[in-house]
């Protein structure tokens, strides 16, 4: 990343069909999941409800083969949640797709950039 604003970000959404969508709002919940080790705890850390998290994860766990996140109710032992095998693998395919994608767009991005207006006074 970079403290240029005009640095491009590629943002990449990939659809499955009409089965399934996965974009960097999914693989970031998944991420935060890993990180907090709770669905309500991510969603709060993206500014998201609780139950517009869990529908994510259910709408992630019922298009893959496996499910991506494991959860637990909370309770005495304050419930929780896990990415499972499968939900990790599914982070890193889809950074490294990222990182392929800007790579091999390194040049049509800069032409891009070099075509954009100047924005030094905030237009």
């Amino acid at each position: 990343m970079s403290d240029d604003p005009l640095f491009p970000v590629v943002k990449l959404r990939l659809l499955f069909g009409a089965r399934a969508m996965l974009g960097p709002g999914k693989v970031m919940l998944l991420e935060h999941i890993r990180d907090l080790g709770s669905i309500s705890a991510a969603g709060r850390a993206m500014g998201m409800s609780y139950k517009r998290a869990w529908s994510l994860v259910e709408e992630m766990n019922a298009a893959f083969r496996a499910p991506l996140v494991d959860s637990a109710r909370g309770g005495v032992r304050g419930g929780g949640a896990v990415v499972t095998e499968a939900g990790l693998a599914v982070i890193a395919a889809y950074r490294g797709f990222e990182a392929a994608a800007r790579q091999a767009g390194a040049g049509e991005l800069a032409a891009l950039r070099a075509l954009l207006a100047d924005m030094s006074g905030e237009k």
